[in-house]
């Protein structure tokens, strides 16, 4: 596969040492052929970079167009900020190449939905770079759940924290980032970290029915942007009640403002018992030491209870889940991308199933701005679509 890498900052490096492992088992599977950026030595480095693992040096543009007229590139990985995904991939999808985009996979449902229209009319993959689900502690919890019967059904989940981050005095304002403008990120923790735990969220406990969220922006955080201040203009205090398809609850919350106690709970519940999980991460988890409990027997970690898991699939399944014993999200949704198209199989986490969890994530924020609960499908189908507006009206959507 002839592949092209767009956005060399940032998660674009997480990518590269994911192409860099795929090309350690497989050298004949994946070459990097070109690298592009608008800022064209981002895009010299990484190109400097790939060298020295592949060999063969990418071609450097500075220009999607540039690149697609070259006409090398099979397939592009997408990696730039969330405000272009939509951008590139439409132009390398209408040029028919596969595509492979960052979460969220396009700055709104409708940018995501035109960009499954244009891959479908050309017959080509887009895929949804979604790291998280594939970590072994990840399945392991998916296989504790539906299969392996020591849980049970999944009845439901906690995923709240709560501690102070002090705005900085004005003469001490970091540096302004572009995530930091709605208008080029869509929003913050909710849409951002929180495409990736809805994504996890769906993976475990199915599609989610309809939600309540609250999402404030108490403490605006001062940034420094062109010798002019500015202000942080992402959410720092949100909370959501997700009601699944299957009857489970969930409560997700987050916020930096409160202080005088810190706390944070981190559960998932079962028939059976529970994954309780220490690290107080709400969005990546469960990590590999959340303690699974089950009533009756000893606490045990994910990580202790992954080789029982691993036992239990087959060989193909194996391979299929863990290639080469890959355990690395990010090399492993690569290493997925390449064999679809390779291959013609579908992808693991295709346009679609990046949209339904970036579509949860939006109903929070369509519910905060009504004060209403908030059918996912009505945002889905675009009936539901107040707080997106603006940004389709912005970007031309």
């Amino acid at each position: 596969m002839q592949l092209a890498v767009v956005g060399c900052g940032g998660i674009a490096g997480r990518h590269q040492a994911a192409w860099k492992a795929v090309h350690d088992k497989e050298p004949d599977l994946v070459e990097i052929v070109a690298t592009c950026d608008a800022y064209r030595p981002a895009a010299e480095r990484y190109a400097d970079e790939v060298a020295q693992f592949q060999g063969g040096r990418p071609e450097v543009y500075a220009s999607v167009d540039e690149m697609l007229r070259a006409g090398r590139a099979q397939a592009v990985d997408v990696c730039t900020p969330h405000y272009l995904h939509h951008v590139v991939a439409l132009k390398c999808l209408s040029a028919g190449v596969a595509v492979q985009v960052e979460k969220p996979s396009g700055l709104t449902v409708k940018a995501t939905k035109r960009m499954i229209e244009a891959a479908n009319a050309r017959g080509v993959i887009l895929a949804t770079a979604e790291n998280v689900r594939r970590g072994p502690s990840q399945r392991t919890a998916w296989w504790l759940l539906h299969e392996s019967g020591q849980l049970g059904p999944a009845q439901g989940f906690c995923m709240q924290r709560v501690h102070h981050e002090p705005a900085p005095e004005p003469a001490q304002a970091p540096a302004w980032v572009w995530r930091a403008d709605r208008t080029l990120s869509a929003g913050g923790w909710v849409i951002d970290s929180g495409a990736h735990f809805m994504d996890t969220v769906r993976y475990l406990f199915g599609d989610v029915h309809s939600v309540y969220g609250c999402v404030r922006d108490l403490m605006p955080h001062p940034l420094v942007r062109g010798g002019l201040r500015e202000f942080d203009q992402r959410e720092d205090f949100f909370v959501a009640i997700l009601q699944f398809e299957s009857g489970a609850v969930g409560q997700w919350g987050r916020t930096t403002v409160f202080q005088g106690h810190d706390w944070f709970q981190c559960a998932i519940y079962a028939a059976h018992g529970a994954i309780v999980d220490p690290s107080g991460d709400i969005f990546h988890g469960p990590r590999p030491q959340a303690r699974v409990q089950v009533e009756g027997k000893a606490p045990r970690t994910l990580q202790e209870i992954y080789p029982e898991f691993l036992a239990s699939l087959s060989p193909e399944r194996r391979q299929r889940l863990f290639p080469h014993d890959f355990t690395d999200g990010f090399t492993l949704e690569c290493y997925d991308f390449a064999q679809a198209v390779a291959t013609g199989r579908e992808v693991e986490v295709t346009a679609e199933i990046g949209l339904k969890a970036k579509a949860i994530a939006f109903a929070i924020y369509e519910s905060s701005l009504s004060g209403q609960v908030v059918r996912v499908s009505d945002v889905l189908d675009g009936r539901v679509d107040g707080y997106q507006r603006w940004l389709n009206e912005k970007w031309g959507i």
